[in-house]
């Protein structure tokens, strides 16, 4: 009797055991999805998604826009560095420029920039342009619940040049100051500058305002389109005349570096300008 005891409590314990082993393999957990918000998210982090290796989208891109680089409302972070190597050709002239932009915080950029011009006609403009030293300050980052509105102050000089280079070309130093603003959404950004260039000289002094109305596409993971007009008014007609510029720009980007291809036509010159940059962000 004490032997069937035993031998009937060790089926019960291995039933038992072997009923719990079945409960926890047939039990599981399902994961809660990963979801983002997109309503309560800035541009910059909703543009675009990652994807893992089964092709389902996890995170949305964190970075699209900050490395956008031609983007017209596009400002460097602390600690970043920029470098614009630029290379055009307008009425039998062509120019290599370089400009360099280091973020100082996220707000203030210093930026550096000159370039050497060869002219095939007899005219010879050649030479070196006047060293440009500027700076952009955001005054807005459009982040606010009261205003979408991004703002920037722009501001610098230009010092020396060769003659025939420097616009206006007897000027060995000008200053200039101006205000940008404008929007940006996923696939587009709007903005707008108006820029006041300023000659201190007591027989040549002239004064001339930029207004720069631009549209940017983004119009997919690496392609870009941007579209803009210039319109300069001068205060001295006969130093420097009133011009009228349309720009168009094809962007394609691979990571942190862009290459840009543009094409100006000036009207009042009826000159195209033929251009290309290669921007690289470090």
């Amino acid at each position: 009797m004490k032997k069937t005891y035993i031998g009937l409590c060790g089926a019960l314990l291995s039933f038992g055991a072997n009923a719990q082993g079945i409960v926890i393999a047939d039990t599981f957990v399902t994961p809660e999805k990963n979801t983002i918000n997109e309503e309560s998210m800035s541009p910059t982090e909703t543009y675009g998604t990652y994807k893992d290796s089964a092709s389902e989208p996890i995170k949305a891109v964190a970075h699209t826009l900050k490395n956008d680089i031609t983007d017209p409302l596009f400002l460097l972070s602390d600690k970043d560095f920029l470098a614009d190597t630029s290379l055009e050709y307008v009425d039998s002239k062509f120019r290599i420029g370089e400009e360099f932009s280091y973020g100082i915080t996220n707000s203030f950029t210093l930026k550096a920039n000159v370039f050497y011009q060869y002219d095939f006609s007899h005219n010879k403009e050649r030479g070196l342009s006047s060293f440009d030293l500027g700076a952009i300050y955001r005054l807005n980052d459009g982040m606010g619940a009261d205003s979408r509105l991004i703002s920037d102050l722009l501001f610098g000089a230009k010092f020396g040049g060769s003659e025939h280079v420097r616009n206006p070309e007897y000027a060995d130093s000008s200053y200039y100051a101006g205000l940008r603003f404008g929007r940006q959404w996923n696939g587009l950004s709007l903005a707008g500058t108006v820029k006041s260039t300023w000659v201190f000289d007591k027989d040549r002094g002239v004064s001339f305002i930029d207004f720069i109305p631009e549209s940017y596409f983004r119009i997919g993971e690496n392609w870009r389109l941007g579209l803009g007009f210039d319109f300069l008014v001068s205060t001295n007609k006969y130093l420097l005349h009133n011009q009228e510029k349309i720009d168009f720009k094809l962007v394609r980007q691979f990571g942190n570096t862009q290459y840009v291809g543009h094409i100006d036509y000036e009207f009042e010159e009826k000159d195209f300008l033929l251009g290309m940059n290669v921007k690289i962000l470090f």
